[in-house]
């Protein structure tokens, strides 16, 4: 499997965004799948069955409607973004056993700093116990993913203060740093990333009917 990983730093939403939709719509089926690891000056990004309401104050963090599914969420210095531009068809993969390979990816990447996380059926992201450290939200175009996770690691977590995160009035959000996962946000990044790398490499289970 062809995968290249980018590391593209601090960098803003919107034209990181655009990229995005500029990439998948160009890409061919010879095109090789890409990760971008990002980290984004502070944004509210708001999914496309997003709810206005779910911003409880403005603090005057810009928001951005965008067309991942999903409500709103909080991306800003300190939280790792892994952007996941993949053709799911080649590597025969449905949206739904992908969402729980980033999930797992997650998962162990915290288990190798022995935290304890899990998945929630029917709310996509990562939790330790009643708090989520990583929320996750994918577009398919024609086949293929954009969007990604993101991965609190040190970040200033008052913004998560003024949504409802994800669409859940008054869910906790917790970070790596609140267990002593001693990584900054390009450490996390290459670490979370080798993790999804080793989940896309493995074998699509077998499609129950």
């Amino acid at each position: 499997m062809t995968l290249q990983i980018k590391a593209l730093g601090r960098v803003d939403y919107q034209p990181t965004w655009q990229a995005m939709l500029d990439f998948t719509a160009r890409r061919t089926p010879q095109t090789a799948d890409e990760i971008w690891i990002v980290e984004h000056p502070p944004v509210f990004t708001l999914g496309q069955a997003g709810k206005a309401e779910h911003l409880l104050v403005d603090i005057g963090i810009p928001v951005v409607k965008i067309d991942r599914g999903g409500q709103i969420t909080y991306h800003g210095p300190g939280q790792v973004v892994v952007y996941l531009l993949l053709d799911l068809g080649r590597l025969k993969l449905k949206v739904r056993e992908l969402v729980s390979r980033i999930e797992q990816a997650v998962i162990e990447f915290l288990a190798t700093h022995g935290v304890t996380a899990e998945r929630r059926a029917g709310a996509p992201g990562v939790y330790v116990g009643d708090a989520k450290i990583a929320a996750l939200g994918l577009k398919i175009k024609n086949g293929c993913s954009y969007h990604g996770v993101s991965l609190n690691v040190d970040m200033d977590m008052s913004p998560f203060g003024a949504i409802n995160p994800c669409g859940y009035a008054g869910l906790n959000v917790v970070q790596t740093k609140d267990f002593n996962i001693p990584l900054n946000v390009a450490e996390a990044g290459e670490q979370l990333t080798r993790h999804l790398q080793r989940q896309l490499e493995k074998q699509p289970e077998k499609q129950h009917d």
